[in-house]
Formats: C-alpha cells, sequence, structure tokens
C-alpha cells in the first residue's frame, strides 16, 4: 500500500468498501433561501444569510459554541466579505435544512486530504467508513460540531454565501441608481457610490432577494482587512454578565426538574424500583424508568436507572436518595480494567491485527539489524469531565416536541428526541444553548433520549433532567484504554532501519455510530481509523515501517475525546521517538530534524518550538526541556516543555507551542485554543485515569479526579507559522503533543522513562 492511499476505516459487513473521491457528489454549498428561519421583516438572501430591516445581518449558525470561539471565527468570514462591523452580525440556530451537514466533520478533518492524492495513481483509492458516515451525513443534513473541523468546513461555503449575499445587494442598489455594479463601493454596510446615493443593506434587500448572481469568487486575501486580525470573542460578554443562556440556564413558565440515578455497575440494570418513601416527599413529583443509555452491551428492554421529577431539582435530588433498587450486573459479568488492561496486552502478543500502514520491508530490516530498540506503552481510559454535567429540557404536548439540549450534534439530538416520541422528525423542534464544555461527550445523545422519555411522562409541562457530577463521571463514555508496541531496528551504522508499531484497544467509530445514526444498522466491526491516527501517519521518513492495530470489544462504553486516538498515540510515538534518539546517541531535536528532511511543513514548526524555547540553551538548576511534534487535524504542532520536580511532585513551568494551522482566521482564538489544550492535555498527563472494579467506576468527583489548579498553570506563549492553506483544525492539534513533551522532558530530568499515563516519578 502506498504512502498516500488513504486507509481509514471500512464500512459493512461484507469486507472493506472501496470507493474513490469522485463518487462523492459536491453539496449546495449556498442553499435557498427558504433553508434560514422565516421571520417578519428580514430577508433571506441565501440558506446563511438574512438581512433585517435595519441592515443587521443575521447569519445561521450551524456549528456549537462550547469556549472554542467558533461563532465569532465564523461572523468573521462573513463580515469580512460583506463589509461590515462584525458587531453588526447576530447569530440564529440553523435550522435542519441539508446545506448545514458537516462532511468536513468526517472526511476534510482527516490525516490527508482529497488534493493530496494523485489522480494519476490507480491506488489512491479509500477504504473507509468515513465516506460513509459522510454520505449519510450529507443525505440526512448531520450538523456536527467535532473533529476541529467547523472553521475547515465552512471556510468555503460561508465565504461563497457572504461573497454572493453582497454582490446581490450590489447589483440592486445599481439596478435602482441606474449605474455600473464596478462604481459601487461597500463600507460598514452601507452601499456608496461617487455621486453620493447610498443605501444600507436593509434598503437594498428587498431588490437583492430571488437574484443569483451569474460568477462570485470571494475576496483575495491581499485585499482582507479582518481576516488574520487579533479579534475579541463575541460570546465573552454575555457569559461575564449572565445573559449566556446555557442548558442548566433554561427556565420556563410551569417547568418541572428531574434528577437521574443510573446503575453503578457500567452495563447492568434495575431487577426491582421502590419509589414510594420518594413520592410520598413534598414537591416530589414522578419517578420515571429510563431504559440502558450507554452500555456497550445493551441489555434490550432493561431498566438501566430512573428519573425522579420534582419542583425543584433539589426536591428531585433528596428524593431520588429515598428510591430504594436492587441493581444487578450485566450478564456478561462485571467489568474491570485491570483485566481488561490485561486482555489488551495478551491480544497485543497474539493477534497481528490490521496493518494500516506499510512499507518497505521490516522483517527483513530487523533480520539484519545490529540491535533492536523496544518499548511498550499505555494509557488509561479517561472521563470526559466537562465543566456543566449532562442535561437537556423537553416539552412533549400535541403531537409535537421541543427540546432545549447542549448539544455537539443537533440533528442527531432531533432524531432521537423523535424516535423516543414516536414522531416524525418534523414535529420536533431544538434549540441548541451554549455548552459548557463539550470534548466529545456532547456528541452523544443519551441525557437527550432521557429527557424526552421524562417529558413524556410529564402531561406536556417541560421538564429540565440534570445529571449530578457522580452520575457524569461514572457513566461516561470514555476514551479507551490502549497498549502500544513499539520496536525499532538500529543497522551496524547506527541508523534506524526500520519502525514496527502494534497497538491495541477498542474502536469508537463503530460504536458512536452504532447508537447515534439512525440510517446505520446491523454489526459494525471494521477497521477504524481513529484507533491508529498518529501513528499510521507519522512524518519521520524511515524506510521501512508497518503499523497495525488490534480492534478489541472490551464492553466499556467508549466515545470520541478531545483530539480522539492522536491523545495517546502521540505520547507512544512522540516519547519513542525520544527512546531512539538517546538509543543512537543523538539530540532529540537533531534526531527529529534528521528524519523530517521530505517533511518540511513539520520541520519548520519544530524549528520554530525550538527557537523560542531556547533549545540548547542553559536552564535554572533542576529545571529540564522535552519536545514534540504532532500533527492531527490538519494542523501541526510542536511544544517544548520545561519542567521540574519540586518536593517529588512534578512541576511545568513553562510550554512554547509552535503551529502551522494553515490560514489563520483569529490569531487571539488561536492562541486561546493553545492554552486551553496545553491545561487540558497536563491534566490529563498528570492525574486522569479511570478504573473499573467489579463494574463501577471508582472516581466519581474532582477529589479523586483533579484538574491542573490555577497555581499550577504553566506559563504558555504561541507561535504560528504563517501560511496560505485553508484553515485546519484547532481546537484539539495542540493536546497530543503536550504529554509526550513533558514525559520527555522528566525523562532528561530524572533518566527513567515512564512508558504508562498518567506520568509517575
Amino acid at each position: 500500500m502506498k504512502r498516500r492511499t488513504l486507509i481509514l476505516s471500512a464500512l459493512g459487513t461484507t469486507g472493506a468498501l472501496v470507493v474513490g473521491w469522485g463518487v462523492l457528489p459536491a453539496r449546495s454549498r449556498m442553499g435557498s433561501a427558504a433553508s434560514m428561519l422565516a421571520s417578519a421583516g428580514d430577508v433571506a438572501l441565501n440558506g446563511w444569510i438574512k438581512i433585517a430591516q435595519n441592515g443587521q445581518v443575521i447569519l445561521a449558525m450551524p456549528r456549537s459554541e462550547m469556549g472554542q470561539g467558533v461563532h465569532t471565527g465564523l461572523s468573521m468570514l462573513v463580515a469580512e466579505e460583506l463589509d461590515i462591523p462584525l458587531g453588526r452580525i447576530t447569530l440564529e440556530t440553523a435550522g435542519p435544512d441539508k446545506i448545514y451537514g458537516n462532511v468536513a466533520m468526517f472526511l476534510g478533518a482527516l490525516p490527508f486530504h482529497p488534493k493530496d492524492l494523485d489522480a494519476q495513481d490507480p491506488s489512491a483509492t479509500i477504504l473507509v467508513s468515513e465516506w460513509v458516515v459522510g454520505k449519510v451525513a450529507r443525505e440526512l443534513g448531520l450538523s456536527v460540531t467535532g473533529g476541529s473541523s467547523s472553521l475547515t468546513d465552512a471556510w468555503q461555503p460561508m465565504r461563497m454565501a457572504a461573497a454572493s449575499a453582497r454582490a446581490s445587494l450590489l447589483g440592486a442598489a445599481a439596478a435602482q441608481w441606474g449605474v455600473p455594479v464596478a462604481e459601487l463601493s461597500v463600507q460598514d454596510g452601507v452601499v456608496q457610490h461617487a455621486s453620493g446615493k447610498h443605501a444600507h443593506f436593509g434598503e437594498l434587500a428587498g431588490a437583492a432577494a430571488g437574484t443569483a448572481p451569474q460568477s462570485v469568487q470571494p475576496k483575495d486575501r491581499m485585499d482582507w482587512k479582518l481576516i488574520g486580525q487579533a479579534t475579541q470573542r463575541l460570546d465573552i460578554p454575555a457569559k461575564t454578565n449572565g445573559r449566556a443562556q446555557f442548558g442548566l440556564d433554561v427556565r420556563l413558565p410551569d417547568m418541572l426538574f428531574a434528577s437521574v440515578v443510573m446503575c453503578p455497575m457500567l452495563g447492568g440494570s434495575a431487577t426491582a424500583i421502590d419509589a414510594k418513601a420518594a413520592l410520598a416527599m413534598p414537591g416530589v413529583e414522578k419517578c420515571v424508568p429510563l431504559e440502558t443509555a450507554n452500555s456497550d452491551a445493551t441489555l434490550a428492554g432493561a431498566t438501566a436507572g430512573f428519573a425522579v421529577v420534582g419542583k425543584t431539582t433539589w426536591h428531585a435530588r433528596m428524593a431520588a436518595q429515598q428510591v430504594q433498587v436492587q441493581w444487578q450486573q450485566r450478564s456478561a459479568g462485571p467489568l474491570d480494567s485491570a483485566r481488561i488492561h490485561q486482555a489488551l496486552n495478551t491480544s497485543l502478543a497474539s493477534e497481528s491485527g490490521h496493518v494500516f500502514y506499510e512499507t518497505g520491508d521490516t522483517a527483513k530490516a530487523e533480520a539484519q539489524a545490529a540491535r533492536l530498540v523496544e518499548a511498550s506503552y499505555s494509557a488509561p481510559y479517561l472521563a470526559h469531565a466537562t465543566m456543566e454535567p449532562q442535561n437537556c429540557t423537553a416539552r412533549v404536548a400535541g403531537g409535537r416536541v421541543e427540546v432545549w439540549a447542549p448539544t455537539q450534534v443537533p440533528s442527531a439530538a432531533r432524531a432521537v428526541a423523535a424516535r423516543v416520541a414516536g414522531v416524525d422528525v418534523e414535529q420536533v423542534t431544538l434549540h441548541v444553548t451554549l455548552l459548557g464544555g463539550g470534548f466529545g461527550r456532547r456528541l452523544e445523545v443519551d441525557f437527550v433520549a432521557q429527557a424526552v422519555k421524562v417529558a413524556m411522562a410529564c402531561d406536556g409541562r417541560p421538564v429540565q433532567l440534570t445529571w449530578s457530577r457522580e452520575q457524569d463521571m461514572t457513566h461516561d463514555f470514555y476514551r479507551p484504554m490502549h497498549v502500544a508496541q513499539f520496536q525499532a531496528a538500529v543497522d551496524a551504522q547506527g541508523v534506524i532501519s526500520s519502525l514496527s508499531i502494534k497497538s491495541a484497544g477498542d474502536a469508537i467509530s463503530p460504536r458512536w455510530m452504532a447508537r447515534t445514526l439512525p440510517a446505520l444498522s446491523g454489526p459494525i466491526d471494521t477497521p477504524d481509523k481513529t484507533a491508529s491516527e498518529g501513528l499510521f501517519d507519522l512524518p519521520y521518513g524511515f524506510a521501512n515501517q508497518k503499523v497495525a492495530h488490534v480492534a478489541t470489544r472490551s464492553g466499556v462504553p467508549v466515545g470520541f475525546w478531545r483530539s480522539v486516538g492522536h491523545s495517546h498515540n502521540a505520547f507512544f510515538s512522540e516519547s519513542f521517538v525520544d527512546e531512539m534518539a538517546l538509543q543512537t546517541r543523538q539530540d532529540p531535536l537533531d534526531f527529529r530534524r534528521t528524519w523530517l528532511k521530505d517533511a518540511p511543513r513539520h520541520l519548520a514548526v519544530l524549528n520554530l518550538a525550538a527557537e523560542k524555547a531556547g533549545w540548547g540553551k542553559p536552564l535554572a538548576a533542576g529545571h529540564a526541556r522535552g519536545i514534540a511534534l504532532h500533527e492531527s487535524f490538519n494542523s501541526i504542532v510542536a511544544e517544548v516543555v520545561e519542567a521540574s520536580v519540586q518536593d517529588g511532585q512534578i512541576r511545568v513551568h513553562r510550554v512554547v507551542v509552535a503551529v502551522d494551522c494553515g490560514t489563520v482566521i483569529n490569531p487571539q482564538s488561536v492562541a486561546q485554543q493553545m492554552e486551553s489544550a496545553v491545561i487540558f492535555g497536563l491534566t490529563a498527563a498528570l492525574y486522569s485515569r479511570i478504573d473499573i472494579r467489579d463494574g463501577v467506576v471508582q472516581q466519581s468527583n474532582f477529589p479523586n479526579y483533579p484538574m491542573v489548579t490555577l497555581a499550577q498553570a504553566p506559563h504558555v506563549e504561541t507561535h504560528l507559522v504563517p501560511s496560505v492553506r485553508p484553515p485546519g483544525g484547532v481546537g484539539e492539534p495542540g493536546v497530543p503533543p503536550l504529554a509526550p513533551a513533558l514525559s520527555n522532558a522528566l525523562c532528561a530530568l530524572t533518566k527513567k522513562r515512564c512508558r504508562s499515563l498518567p506520568l509517575e516519578l
């Protein structure tokens, strides 16, 4: 298989689905004006943009804001093309039209891009479940905020929609004033002519509606005034003065509140529920049984928990503690993370796995090697631990369903609400609130299904369902536990002649598709590229490489976690790169430079990070540096960590980040996301693990699943590599390099190598 061939996951029960990019029809990029929600006085110019009577621009927003600044970034694209101040744009949650489906979540955000393929190469094919999911996403209009794909996906269509709207407005003005379009200009949302005639967008929108410019192109980058400029986030004022509405902020007339309790054993169920004492308490309305929600081995029809409904959350939560329940383990027996870890290592030793990438002849190189360098690594289950626990508000009345949810998948949330209520999806209205953290957890819709189920029992009254922190932590869809074995061959000259990698762990994509996408059914157990991403696509030019993965199915509910497979695979690979450097007596930076000669983008990012961090320069006594480089979501990030050990505790003082994320829309947001990623990654590297014993998750709240505190936070500085490429992802790529860079620094400091997470001295 050639290097530039995409080997991703396949979908189907009878082997791999082999398709070429040519079979993917292009989706509509601007859409019909009917796609915009109707409102009195506003004029829709296409599926993305409406103009208010006062000239305000209303943008259909198909992506969820969870702190990543996407609402500001997407608004900047529109403001740039329309030549209006950013403050003149207001947002409207996009409707269910298919034009808002996020194909880039499944295709564009992959490690390779279609343009990288050689059209003349007949082996340039794609074996991929992402292709099928992309097809489903397009046909169903699956709107997703994830995969660091929001700006990548919208880069072309949103600018085109704004440019088209601008052309229509200019055309309307030219027709009314009897002047050539070329003589018109736009400044701050006002169309002007040298004669003195002028009109704001609202005065021209009616005449512009229904026109379709024949040829429209977005601005040339030389004409940009806003894109690339550091810009304050639009959502910050509302978040600081209390006007912002998160899921838990929803309040409706005659509202009820529900508190959820689920079986403490993963995959378990209740054999009996006695709620008499709870229902006798003041302010308590109902106790509603709930079906199993997040078990990998779903017990059809089993009662996995219950929700108590009360006049306030406090009434509901206190009453829930009085419900008497008899719980039972899942039929396959209790889950145990220690046994799962042993099983993974056994699978790694006994199974060959699916080969995601192979070049050269690793077996021959190993047979001829002067010596071999070997190492094994492991990473634990992790919870998402979003600041806002799972919640959803729902009302079911008159054959209609209305839902208020902090969700990353609005279309999937509508679909599950319809299925639970037994209505057509057109009868479901969804309001997407701000998300108090997502990190992939809100790509799931279990909490939406629960809220609708409870609302159906509440006689048309709205009910807000909330999970406690403990329920959230112990009933997550966890980042999978993974292990990996590395082997490098060193020839007689002391040069690395081959690299073999084999990993093992549960596949995420098949599990997520089976429970989230109603269009897919039946067994879905084929190679999942997220399990091996960050390993099969390493940038280092070793002549002989083989990368394989053994897919397992432990029974633990697993899901997407910020940066997905890259989050642990970068720790594995970049730690071993340092080990190879030390084994061949080379400086870790110089070793990487040697093997990146055919990867100039990666080399440029690496060099920038090293330069800004002062690699090789003296440090304070007891301090050491570590470096790591990783590409994910079409962006390349290098990080240099400066660390020490103080009173037996690991302390990180400084993190220097260099990133090539293509065209930068808002450098301030990029810096903020890199800082966020460093803190998120540092928390995982130092503290985070989920242990399961007798089916019960042992970590339940922040005291035993701690976060990095403000006092522990390092100084973070971000440096951007200039680029004219389309934007890459930003929300996730800063996470993967942190753990290996820190581990490499600790090894330089202590001369001991830690090969498992979280890091321990």
